[in-house]
Formats: C-alpha cells, sequence, structure tokens
C-alpha cells in the first residue's frame, strides 16, 4: 500500500500517516523515496493499538 493508500484505510490524513511511518510508529518501508505498506502489517499495528487501549481502561 502506498503512504496514501494507508491514510485512506485509516481514516487519517496523510499528514498524520508520514510522521508516524517516519518515527518508526507505524510499520513500513521506504523503496527509493516513496513509503510502501503491508495491509497485514497495519492491520497487526491496529490491533495492538487497540488492545494497548483496551488494558488502560478501568474495570
Amino acid at each position: 500500500m502506498t503512504l496514501q493508500e494507508v491514510a485512506e484505510y485509516l481514516r487519517l490524513s496523510e499528514d498524520v500517516v508520514y510522521p508516524l511511518a517516519r518515527k518508526g510508529e507505524l510499520p513500513g518501508f521506504k523503496i527509493g523515496k516513496q513509503w510502501r505498506f503491508r495491509r497485514s502489517e497495519i492491520d497487526a499495528w491496529l490491533e495492538s493499538k487497540r488492545l494497548d487501549d483496551s488494558s488502560k481502561r478501568p474495570d
């Protein structure tokens, strides 16, 4: 997936997705000057964020 496709998939702007990728917080890699992402890794990242959020909620 491209940066634009990931942004659309996550319903975020590219201005939010790019810094996450650059900092290594969002799994991705660069080919030349372009970012690429695997959907399976994005889905796993989303799931880990969901689990992190649910563990922080009070019972």
